[in-house]
This record gives structure tokens, sequence and C-alpha cells, in this order.
């Protein structure tokens, strides 16, 4: 995921003439269903990402997260996806950037703000 990181750009905010700033996202997302627990200072949520990226995932459980919130999360990715032969434990902080209420489940977007290889 490392060669991931160097070779995708972080997404970054431009602002519009006269709007809102507009979000750019630079970095590849990959559609990805991975279940995930998420380790918070309130305690655990479990969730499901519903993408991934090498700066950020998106996130779908059952309770809304505030924005700004720490997370502390690790994510089995697939080696088809890495272009690796074995899946790799990925170990990431973050924070949670939105949170919004989809027709059925919260919607949580958070930064990958630093990661590491666990141990296989």
């Amino acid at each position: 995921m490392n060669a991931l990181k160097q070779e995708l750009p972080v997404p970054f905010a431009v602002p519009a003439h006269g709007m809102a700033r507009q979000e750019v996202r630079c970095a590849v997302r990959f559609p990805l269903a991975l279940p995930v627990m998420l380790s918070t200072i309130d305690g655990e949520v479990a969730a499901l990402s519903r993408n991934v990226s090498a700066s950020g995932v998106l996130f779908e459980l059952d309770q809304p997260l505030k924005p700004g919130l720490p997370i502390h999360f690790s994510l089995r990715m697939p080696g088809g996806v890495l272009g690796t032969l074995n899946d790799v434990l990925v170990d990431c902080l973050g924070r949670v950037v939105r949170c919004s209420l989809s027709q059925t489940h919260y919607l949580a977007a958070a930064t990958i703000d630093e990661y590491q290889f666990a141990e296989q």
C-alpha cells in the first residue's frame, strides 16, 4: 500500500468561482465491502467499508460518528487489489471528516492519516 499511496495524489478542495468549495478527488477509490471494527474514544463501532483509497475510507454503520473524531481500524486488503500474492492487513489511524444518514445507514467518510502494515 505504501507504493499505492506514493502513486496516488491525495484529494484536495478547489474553490469554485462564487460558489462553495468543490471537492476534487485525485485518489483512485476501490469499491470494497470489508467488515471493520472502528476504535474510538467512545468505544468500538462495527462498520462495513463502502470504498477505500490511499487517503481515505467511506464506512457504512448503524450509528453516527462526529466529524473530527479520531479513529483506529485495520483493513484486510485483498491481494488482487494491491497486486500482491497474499492479502495484506493494514493498521490505520484517521479521523472522521463527515457523516450523513442514507436511507438505511449512516455513511462516515474518514481520512487515513497514518498506516502501517501489520505482521501476517
